[in-house]
């Protein structure tokens, strides 16, 4: 009997840290959603100069997503730009259709990537080859997979100039195509946005700084002052070193949501979620090991204890024997505590997927099967770090010994 008294109050104890964990996310959450900049028009009364723009825009086997991609590009209402199109060693019709585009429009740059050196990651080369060819004061880095507005370009521009900033990312709307990533992308914005959000991206006084691949700009000489993409050559998520380096060296960033403007996917297919899930832990604990290790227990405590304590809290509320009035009312409390938590979860994943992934609420209550996936995917991470093992991402395969932190 005491043994028991002390596994419920133990229980008790753990299940009320996550509940007031997820209290403080759904709250962060909101905050988020009220403070969050938007991707909008300014006054450009005092700009009397719009400088030239650079998109670079690198393309492996990009067939599928491409066409489209540049067909929004090249109807921008901004007329200072050219696009900068890099072919990286595509096995499909990609070039076929950059050559197209080029030869149509005199914005389109068709660029063949050279042959990759060793120690560089495909994206990071490619990226860096369209920097080499490029001509404007303003870089815009953007994937083939990126659908964006008419305006998209000068908004952009109009933001980092009235503002006075280095840099600028837009978070897209994200199309999301299956099943799996439509469950798991709520998590996923969860894990993240307490320490990686653009409220705090967009505090001069922190360090936290990152890029959404689909989508920043950068003034050239900020990008050339950290090192361009030559100094994060060996990352994986090269966007995310990227920004970090802005912030760290001083240059002013902000982060804003795109919704309206930038369409972007995250993940094609479960492979290529379970890949890009991979791909972040790994990044992540080549660079701050302890963080990582502590990012898998914090999903396991956060997402999966309360579906495993669940079910003992409703059999210890249903058992009728060898039971005190006491007992009953620890089983009864860890299990409200248990189901509000589970709750939480539900109610902040159903604001993020309305509010910034824009998809289906339903797909809230696909969590448990999302939280074993996003835990598994951290979890083999972790395990395999310490072993020759792979991430295949963007049609190469990275091997994770090969791929440690870039200073």
């Amino acid at each position: 009997m005491e043994y028991t008294y002390a596994i419920l109050i133990m229980l008790i104890t753990i299940i009320s840290s996550i509940f007031f964990s997820w209290i403080y996310f759904l709250i962060y959450t909101i905050k988020f959603l009220i403070e969050i900049p938007q991707l909008q028009s300014f006054k450009t009364a005092n700009i009397i100069f719009f400088p030239k723009v650079s998109v670079i825009l690198p393309a492996r086997n990009e067939e599928k997503y491409i066409q489209k991609c540049l067909e929004t590009l090249i109807e921008q209402d901004y007329s200072n730009y050219e696009i900068v199109v890099i072919n990286d060693s595509s096995s499909d019709m990609t070039d076929e259709l950059i050559e197209k585009f080029s030869l149509a429009n005199s914005k389109v740059i068709h660029v063949n990537a050279e042959p990759k050196p060793d120690g560089w990651t495909g994206k990071n080369w490619a990226c860096y080859q369209g920097y080499l060819k490029s001509t404007g004061d303003f870089l815009l880095f953007t994937d083939a997979d990126t659908i964006h507005s008419f305006t998209s370009i000068s908004l952009a521009v109009t933001h980092l100039l009235v503002e006075e900033l280095d840099a600028l990312t837009a978070i897209p709307k994200i199309l999301a195509t299956d099943f799996w990533t439509k469950i798991t992308l709520p998590i996923l914005w969860t894990l993240s946005l307490a320490k990686y959000s653009a409220l705090n991206a967009n505090n001069p006084n922190s360090k936290v700084g990152y890029f959404f691949g689909s989508f920043f700009i950068i003034t050239r000489k900020t990008y050339e002052a950290i090192g361009t993409h030559k100094s994060v050559r060996k990352e994986i998520v090269e966007d995310g070193a990227l920004g970090r380096k802005v912030k760290e060296q001083g240059f002013k960033l902000n982060v804003v949501h795109g919704k309206d403007h930038v369409d972007a996917v995250w993940a094609r297919d479960p492979s290529t979620l379970w890949h890009g899930l991979r791909r972040l832990m790994i990044s992540l604990y080549n660079r701050e090991k302890i963080n990582a290790y502590l990012m898998v227990i914090a999903t396991f405590l956060l997402l999966l204890l309360p579906l495993i304590i669940l079910p003992f809290s409703i059999s210890m509320v249903l058992q009728k024997e060898n039971i005190t009035a006491y007992m009953t009312t620890l089983s009864l409390v860890l299990l409200s505590l248990t189901i509000t938590s589970m709750l939480l979860l539900i109610v902040t994943s159903t604001l993020e997927l309305k509010y910034l992934i824009l998809q289906n609420l339903l797909y809230s209550l696909g969590f448990p099967l999302a939280c074993s996936f996003v835990f598994i995917a951290f979890l083999t991470s972790i395990i395999n770090s310490g072993s020759k093992n792979t991430v295949n991402w963007k049609d190469r395969i990275y091997t994770i010994k090969e791929n440690g932190n870039t200073n």
